[in-house]
């Protein structure tokens, strides 16, 4: 009733939206596109008196992690609505750029938290397609045009060039985070190496706020009688019928594969 009545004061309100799987550009996992419209809801629908932000990722695309974040600031400062993270089993790498677009951090004495980084990994098959008398034929225009063929010998050169799109993104990264968290930081430049820590040692670092769960924190926050409404993309029948089978399985493969990297 007095969610009806305008002279009666309404409960607070805290929409949630949960951040689960790796960031990727390719549909099947966080990315800007579809996550454009479940974030203007959860900042507009409601009234909310805070945006929570259920995190558990592993990283990903760097762009992605830098659209997504750079979406929740904006829509934060235009609506004037503050928002928390709560970190499950992991933030690192992209994820914890995602975490960083928060007012503030929290996190289970479980969670892994970290992996300021960059990383590009790949294979090399030249030898293997050699051994079946498979040859490789390239021609370019452009002697750049052609770099880090995995059918192809590497080159001194390549390597080098990736390295350094890899330190520039990794520049980029250490701002951002310093732009959100400088004044929380350790002074320690084991923080930007890419190492993770877990729980009470990432309070530590300064790379998050507390420990806490989102519940308990946003009603000690906001009062006992705070609802929660979660927001999060809408799956088509089709997907909810299993119609994306062999794709739904090459992204659970592709996320798995990025968590294992922090042994979950």
């Amino acid at each position: 009733m007095k969610n009806i009545l305008p002279f009666m004061k309404s409960d607070p309100v805290v929409n949630v939206v949960r951040l689960q799987g790796a960031i990727t550009t390719t549909g099947r996992g966080l990315d800007d596109p579809s996550l454009a419209a479940v974030l203007q809801k959860a900042f507009t629908k409601g009234s909310p008196k805070a945006v929570a932000l259920q995190i558990n990722c592993p990283g990903g695309s760097p762009v992605q992690s830098s659209l997504i974040a750079a979406r929740i600031r904006r829509l934060s400062q235009e609506k004037n609505v503050p928002v928390y993270a709560f970190v499950e089993d992991v933030a690192a790498s992209g994820g914890y750029w995602l975490a960083c677009a928060a007012d503030e951090i929290y996190a289970d004495q479980g969670s892994i938290v970290g992996s300021i980084g960059v990383i590009s990994a790949g294979f090399g098959l030249h030898d293997l397609i050699g051994r079946y008398g498979v040859e490789r034929r390239v021609h370019t225009a452009g002697t750049s045009k052609s770099m880090l063929d995995p059918f192809r010998p590497e080159k001194e050169e390549d390597v080098t060039r990736l390295k350094g799109w890899l330190d520039d993104l990794h520049g980029i990264f250490i701002d951002y985070v310093k732009s959100r968290r400088e004044a929380h930081l350790d002074d320690d430049p084991a923080i930007f190496s890419g190492e993770v820590w877990i729980g009470q040692k990432a309070v530590d670092k300064g790379l998050v706020d507390g420990l806490g769960h989102l519940i308990p924190v946003m009603k000690a926050e906001f009062g006992d009688k705070t609802r929660f409404r979660r927001y999060g993309p809408k799956k088509s029948l089709f997907q909810r019928l299993g119609a994306r089978i062999i794709g739904d399985a090459i992204g659970t493969v592709e996320d798995r594969a990025a968590f294992a990297r922090y042994g979950l």
